[in-house]
């Protein structure tokens, strides 16, 4: 294969990758910022209750990959001779080296530490020889494979309280991927209900819990039914503060109710909006994130 690296504004970033796809016979396009690393380098990413960032960098890196060097020169031709597309550079035309692409994918993913017993293993990885739990977890679509904080958060407060897991029902509200309700049904959870809005994320929480040997149900947002023990809630902070009556109505008197997908700066919020049904505070925080929750409130 062949890439071809271009410099653009960002007006031609999107005019020219869908010429790239469309009409010109790239494989693959991928945008970058053509300042990374820098100190201009900007972030997109945006935060709940943040204002919406910008579409786009001021200047971007395109690089698309062709199937033989011929196709890659003409597409480079074409474009460059096109009136709308004033401001677009060649950076470089280079071959791309040939690479087993499924090894270098899966060298990205190592096993995943929650605590020094339990872990997060991809398929191609054995167990650490400490690991009493281990949930097999491989990248897929839905969110929750344990590299980020909230999700490890959750997971260790499993953990750390499975005397209080054994034996309880469990709700995971938002699933994603089951890795929540799958660590429940390890730490001796005796039923486990994981429901999510997206058929997907339903398919990959069945599919993940047979794949290590675990029985629970997984269903859309009519499967909760009556109150539990534990309710997990791994989402972000805005649906959290909506979802408050309706998880807390879930929870049975001094059950355990785990909240996260909370920056630091959203604690106070969260705790207004539970305060109604639930008296809750930081749990745990991790990287500028924070697990919070409580005890289910006696009638």
């Amino acid at each position: 294969m062949y890439e071809l690296s271009l410099s653009a504004p960002q007006a031609l970033v999107e005019p020219v990758s869908d010429a790239l796809m469309d009409e010109l016979s790239a494989l693959s396009v991928s945008v970058e910022d053509a300042d990374a690393d820098t100190d201009a380098e900007r972030a997109l990413f945006g935060e709940p209750g943040m204002p919406a960032p910008q579409p786009g960098w001021e200047r971007s890196t395109l690089k698309a990959l062709f199937d033989s060097e011929a196709a890659a020169t003409d597409a480079m031709t074409l474009l460059l001779a096109q009136d709308w597309a004033q401001g677009l550079a060649v950076q470089s035309l280079q071959q791309v080296q040939e690479q087993d692409w499924v090894r270098l994918t899966q060298s990205q993913f190592a096993p995943v530490e929650i605590t020094p017993s339990f872990w997060i293993v991809p398929s191609w990885h054995e167990p650490p020889a400490a690991a009493e739990h281990v949930i097999r977890l491989d990248p897929g679509l839905a969110f929750g494979t344990g590299t980020h904080p909230t999700t490890r958060m959750c997971l260790r407060w499993i953990a750390r309280h499975s005397a209080e897991t054994a034996g309880t029902r469990v709700l995971d509200y938002g699933c994603g991927s089951g890795i929540l309700a799958i660590g429940a049904a390890l730490h001796g959870a005796a039923a486990v209900d994981a429901l999510d809005i997206d058929p997907a994320a339903v398919e990959a929480t069945s599919y993940n819990a047979s794949a290590n040997g675990v029985v629970l149900q997984a269903g859309l947002a009519d499967l909760a039914q009556g109150r539990y023990d534990i309710v997990l809630a791994n989402i972000l902070a805005t649906p959290l503060k909506l979802l408050a009556p309706l998880l807390c109505g879930h929870l049975k008197p001094g059950g355990h109710l785990v909240l996260a997908g909370i920056l630091e700066r959203q604690a106070d919020e969260l705790t207004q909006a539970y305060a109604p049904w639930c008296d809750i505070q930081v749990l745990d925080q991790e990287d500028g994130w924070i697990l919070m929750g409580g005890p289910g409130r006696s009638s």
